[in-house]
């Protein structure tokens, strides 16, 4: 049985049996926060390879999370996967995870990039974004620059408390401190073009418009439309430019898409085996290829034209659970700085 729930059900769902594990069947209960079509070859992938049924739930982080708490030692979770290292985080402070024990996934995901209860297997970069008629490469090449004063009036982003800027703004904090780090939020602020909205598609637009100069934005958005055939997100990609940030200092920030086994999963052995089925250099592709992300598996093969394209660069080394502490603490910076 393949079950799949729509966010909007998830109030209605505590009466929804799950396939149990016994002799006769394999299953995993996949709760997921990770919302891309491609990932549907990911998942058929594995049950192929293994019999393991996967049985899927889907919704946002907070009501997945929210659901796992209440249904407590009686949930049928197993595995939690989503995108942020902060919403990661979250469900291992309330206590959610399982400590994860495989020599493979230690052998391939490096240390950096997992902690003893959750790991990442795939990365994204957050990058400058510019117009090139409006603004000069030279002057957008740390994160740092975007709170000079040259670029008043210039940018724009999605909403300072979501968790793609709170995670960038614990980046700063952990290299730059807490007090560079609230005046680069009020610095940010002050040369806002316009109010934060809309998604960081919606910023990319807006940039390669002229509605304003610059922005930061994660690397699938912009290579979603690198790939498009589209002629309006053909204009948008030939208008603006891309600058990795702190190339001379610690490198630009990057995030994750990660996943963790819960402690109450019923199917620990399934999900043992998909958290290094995905560690897999074929599933290490699917990321790639499907949704534009790196992966964390070195001998990976990316067949992806337009990633391949951004070029190569230095990867902040921060340890994504170090990243993942310190996003409170971002979120009391931006909202004194009025980065909301």
């Amino acid at each position: 049985m393949k079950l799949r729930v729509v966010t909007v059900l998830l109030g209605c769902l505590a009466a929804v049996p799950f396939a149990s594990a016994n002799a006769q069947e394999k299953v995993l209960n996949l709760y997921s926060a990770r919302h891309y079509q491609t990932d549907e070859a990911l998942y058929a992938n594995f049950t192929k390879q293994t019999g393991i049924k996967i049985n899927r739930i889907e919704g946002k982080e907070e009501e997945l999370l929210e659901r796992i708490k209440n249904e407590g030692a009686n949930s049928p979770a197993d595995v939690f996967i989503t995108v942020d290292a902060a919403r990661l985080e979250i469900a291992d402070s309330l206590g959610l995870f399982a400590p994860v024990k495989s020599k493979l996934l230690e052998e391939r995901i490096p240390d950096n990039l997992r902690t003893p209860t959750w790991m990442a297997f795939s990365t994204r970069a957050r990058v400058i974004v510019y117009n090139k008629v409006a603004v000069k490469a030279e002057d957008v090449q740390y994160y740092e620059d975007l709170a000079s004063p040259k670029l008043k009036g210039q940018v724009c982003s999605r909403s300072g408390a979501h968790p793609y800027n709170l995670s960038l703004g614990s980046a700063l904090i952990s290299h730059d401190g807490e007090a560079k780090a609230e005046e680069w939020a009020r610095g940010v602020v002050a040369n806002f073009a316009r109010s934060p909205k809309g998604g960081d598609t919606d910023q990319l637009r807006a940039v390669a418009a002229g509605e304003c100069g610059v922005t930061i934005s994660n690397t699938y958005y912009l290579v979603r439309l690198m790939r498009s055939d589209k002629p309006e997100d053909r204009k948008v990609v030939q208008a603006i430019g891309v600058a990795w940030p702190n190339q001379k200092s610690w490198g630009t920030h990057v995030n994750i898409s990660g996943a963790g086994v819960l402690k109450n999963a019923p199917n620990k052995d399934a999900a043992l085996k998909f958290m290094e089925y995905l560690a897999s250099d074929e599933a290490q592709g699917y990321f790639a290829n499907g949704n534009n992300e790196w992966p964390v598996v070195k001998s990976a093969v990316v067949k992806n034209p337009e990633l391949d394209a951004l070029g190569k660069f230095k990867a902040d080394t921060l340890p994504i659970g170090q990243l993942a502490k310190n996003t409170a603490l971002a979120q009391k910076i931006f909202d004194r700085a009025g980065f909301r």
